[in-house]
Formats: structure tokens, sequence, C-alpha cells
């Protein structure tokens, strides 16, 4: 039986940012359909335990122009909408996301601020999934590999960004604190 990882997601008037949260992937398989249709697949873990989903998206993207970078951590999707315009949301039909769906509020825009720019999936070398097409896997036979300097960086970045994380959540403990001794004792 598989598992589904956690997916957080966000959009701008033009794109959809997918990120699935699965830490040392291997045998990723992904496919990406022009009616919206986004399978994910890859097993993690010494026992190699399976984790998938499949996210019907509320409409159309257009497949050669999206982007996919698979990092140590997590595996990072730029998916381009065939037509321009916010979404409702991310599933099409009436359902409620899944658990195991959240919103990416590090890369959330709101319509008024579309203009603010986003993760670029060039910078993380990203790759389009024109060159995916009903792939079957990365499994070292295709050209799709990450290499070692690439898991390197994105390592190093994700390590900054936890650091800021850290940085700031201490910022605010130091705040409450000042708060509560400036507060009068009863």
């Amino acid at each position: 039986m598989s598992r589904h990882p956690e997916v957080k997601w966000a959009q701008r008037s033009d794109k959809i940012y997918l990120t699935i949260l699965l830490a040392d992937a291997k045998n990723v398989q992904i496919n990406l359909e022009p009616d919206g249709v986004f399978t994910f697949s890859g097993t993690t873990g010494s026992d190699n335990v399976l984790y998938e989903v499949k996210l019907e998206l509320y409409d159309k993207v257009n497949v050669e122009a999206s982007k996919l970078n698979t990092g140590v951590r997590s595996i990072f999707c730029v998916i381009e909408k065939a037509e321009k315009g916010w979404w409702k949301k991310l599933l099409r039909g009436d359902v409620k996301l899944p658990h195991y769906i959240k919103v990416d509020w590090d890369k959330w825009a709101e319509e008024d601020e579309d203009d603010v720019p986003g993760p670029n999936a060039d910078e993380f070398g990203g790759m389009d999934f024109s060159k995916f097409g009903n792939m079957g896997g990365m499994d070292g036979d295709d050209d799709l590999d990450v290499s070692d300097d690439e898991e390197a960086d994105t390592a190093k970045t994700e390590e900054a960004i936890e650091a800021l994380d850290v940085e700031k959540k201490d910022d605010e403990v130091s705040e409450i604190k000042e708060e509560t001794e400036k507060a009068p004792s009863t």
C-alpha cells in the first residue's frame, strides 16, 4: 500500500507552484498531461516505502513550458497554465483538498500582488516536462538525473532557508519575552 507525500501549492496568474516534500526520493516518476492530470510516485527510506499522488488540476496546463527540479528534500514543479488567469482552487470538482495538500504561504501571492516575483525554476536548474512524456522513471538510463553539484547546491539553499526560519522564530520569541517583562504583574 502506498502513502501520500505532503504537497504544498501556490499560484500566480500564469503558473502553479507544486512542492512535493519527500526527502531522498528514489525511483521518481512524474507525468503531467495537458488536461491537468499530474501524477507522482517515488520511494524513500531503507525500506523503499512507496509514495504516490494523483492530482486533477483545476484547468488545462502547458506541459512543454512547465519545469521540474528534483532536489535532496523535495521535488519542485512550476506548472504553466494553458490560459492566464487565477484559479478558484487547485483541484477540479467539488472535492475538499486532501489533508496532505497545503498552501505554500512562502510562495503565495494574492491576485492584486501578481507582480510579486515568485521562485524561478531556471534558478534551480529546472527541467521541462516536455522531456518527460509518460516517462518510466529516473533510473539512471536517462539524462534527467540531478548531478551531485546540483544536489549540494539545493541542500545548501534549503539549509540557508531553514536557518532564516530559525532566526525569525528566535526574534519572535525575544519580542514575546520583552512584552511579557514589560507587562504589569498582578
